[in-house]
Parts: C-alpha cells; sequence; structure tokens
C-alpha cells in the first residue's frame, strides 16, 4: 500500500478530506477528442444547422401573421438556442487548453487524461478517465477534473489509498492501475 495522498485528521472525524485546489484553467482542459468534438459541432451548427433554420424563418415570416405562425415561432425559438450553443462553443474554444494524454511524461501518476482503475472499501472495481468539465458522461465512464473522485484521485499513485466524500458518506478507494492513451 502507499501513502495516503488525502489525510484526514482522526480528532476531526465529521469533517471530510480537506479539497484540493483547482488548476486556475480547470474549466478550459480539453483532451483533442473532446476538442475536435466541439469544434466538428461548432462547424455543423454554423455552416448546416443555422441556414436551414434561418431559410425556414425568411419562409414561414413571409406568410404574413406571425404571432400565430408555428414555422416561425418554433423557428425562432430554434435559432435563439443554436446561436446560444454557438457561443458556448466559440467561448469554450477559444479558451480551450488542449492536453494530449499520451505526451504524459509521469505516467505512474495520476494527472488530466489518466485512465484509473480503482477498488473501494466493499473491493468493487471500477475504471474511469479523468477529462475536462466539458466533456464527462458517466455512461463512458469519463468523469470531470473537478469532481471529488478525480480531485480525489489525482497525484495518487499504484496502490494509494484516497477518500472523499461522496454523497453516501466518506469512501476510501484504492488505485490499482493508471494508463494514459
Amino acid at each position: 500500500m502507499g501513502i495516503d495522498k488525502n489525510p484526514i485528521n482522526p480528532e476531526d472525524s465529521d469533517a471530510g478530506p480537506e479539497p484540493r485546489a483547482l488548476p486556475t484553467a480547470a474549466g478550459t482542459y480539453l483532451t483533442r477528442e473532446g476538442y475536435e468534438r466541439f469544434r466538428a459541432e461548432f462547424r455543423q451548427l454554423v455552416s448546416e444547422e443555422r441556414p436551414k433554420v434561418v431559410e425556414v424563418v425568411h419562409w414561414a415570416a413571409g406568410n404574413g401573421d406571425r404571432s400565430e405562425n408555428g414555422d416561425y415561432i418554433y423557428g425562432k425559438k430554434r435559432l435563439r438556442e443554436i446561436d446560444r450553443r454557438i457561443r458556448f462553443l466559440d467561448k469554450r474554444l477559444e479558451k480551450a487548453q488542449v492536453v494530449d494524454p499520451s505526451q504524459q511524461a509521469n505516467r505512474d501518476q495520476v494527472f488530466f487524461g489518466a485512465t484509473v482503475t480503482y477498488a473501494n472499501d466493499q473491493g468493487q472495481e471500477k475504471t474511469v478517465t479523468i477529462v475536462g468539465a466539458d466533456e464527462a458522461d458517466m455512461d463512458r465512464s469519463r468523469v470531470s477534473l473537478v469532481s471529488p473522485i478525480a480531485r480525489a484521485l489525482l497525484k495518487a499513485f499504484e496502490g494509494d489509498l484516497v477518500e472523499f466524500m461522496a454523497p453516501a458518506g466518506r469512501v476510501e478507494l484504492e488505485v490499482l492501475a493508471i494508463k494514459y492513451r
């Protein structure tokens, strides 16, 4: 067993582990895959979907009374949704710090992009990949860099025990394996 990277004061049993400070750019980290996915969505919205909706709205506006024109009302609503998503993606892509996990030099420690296999105190194993906040997807076992579990795992080595506060209470995990693509 390794050294516990997140010690708890035994005299203060109600307090959870002290949260680690987040990197200042935690919200802007993206994997190359996440960056490319955002860029493809941005391009698709700008070059395909938005022009189609603009065309429908233009056609519907020419049909007269707009107050009861479903195509016009729905089209304008959809156009606002598309524009909002375009602005969001544009800001994210502009500020993104793309991190390539395969370039990680210190492969025996958990950092952004690591795929970590751990066991909980009941011996159940689980594997997660630490990704940017916008890429998190529990269905694909991708957890956000800012999530409690990722924060507990960061900088841990194989064999380390880490603790974090889950909604159900304090959980202890043992890091079994660390991999980078």
